[in-house]
């Protein structure tokens, strides 16, 4: 029997959702976005979400909440993309406020790398494995044997003398006019970084830009398996009601 849950990803600069088949793994409606509000305050990213479910089929049950920060205790502990007011926001209460039902509250690369590790990329890969989301900023999310270890945020470790995303990150690549070639090897640097503290068995390369793997697949250079993140755009919210299963 199909269960199905409310999904939404908060990213730099959209917000997603989508209603998930929590069996499956998969979406059965559309995915529809907005924009993240400018200042991405709290109460202004949660009037957004109130106003994009309000266009959605009816549904029931705990609501997955991805955002772009440390979740602790079911709140953010971090703003690197978003108004510096939601540190310290319990982001599950106020949107359950909100929405009138339960909210499970996680980080957005974990939410991305739970549904690739049961229904993407990582399906049945064992071993240490780190998810990467190349996008606004860089998020990562750590598994060992499809154990999720929680907001590692690896995009955020001092690389080339500043925070990793603001060298390596997709936006970076856009800014800087950067072509695929210039732009990989600054990303074949971070990964040898990488598996230099980790040694992970595998990576797996999302975000929006892993929607042309194929055009700079050749490029990559890593000691051991970089893998395509195949749920694209839909990983967050997949992933966010995945988690609202299993915790809500």
């Amino acid at each position: 029997m199909e269960r199905i849950l409310l999904g939404i990803d908060v990213g730099g600069s959209s917000i997603k959702a989508g209603l998930v088949d929590v069996e499956a793994g998969r979406l059965v409606s559309e995915l529809i976005s907005t924009p993240t509000p400018q200042p991405a305050s709290p109460q202004a990213v949660v009037d957004a979400i109130a106003k994009l479910v309000s266009r959605m089929p009816k549904s029931d049950g705990p609501v997955g909440f991805a955002f772009p920060s440390v979740v602790k205790n079911g709140k953010a502990r971090t703003a690197a993309n978003v108004d510096r007011a939601w540190i310290g926001t319990d982001g599950a209460a106020l949107l359950g406020d909100a929405l009138g039902r339960k909210v499970v509250f996680l980080n957005d690369a974990d939410a991305a790398g739970i549904a690739e590790m049961h229904v993407g990329a990582g399906r049945g890969l064992r071993g240490t494995v780190i998810v990467l989301t190349f996008g606004t900023g860089i998020g990562s999310a750590l598994f060992n044997d499809g154990v999720l270890w929680p907001n590692t945020e690896f995009g955020h470790v001092e690389f080339h003398g500043k925070d990793a995303e603001l060298w390596a990150s997709a936006r970076v690549r856009t800014e800087e006019r950067l072509d695929f070639p210039a732009w990989i090897e600054r990303v074949n640097e971070f990964l040898a970084y990488m598996h230099g503290l980790l040694w992970p068995d595998a990576f797996i390369f999302g975000g929006g830009v892993s929607d042309r793997f194929d055009e700079f697949s050749s490029l990559l250079r890593s000691p051991c398996p970089v893998y395509p993140a195949r749920l694209g755009s839909q990983a967050g919210v997949i992933g966010a009601a995945l988690a609202a299963a299993h915790f809500g």
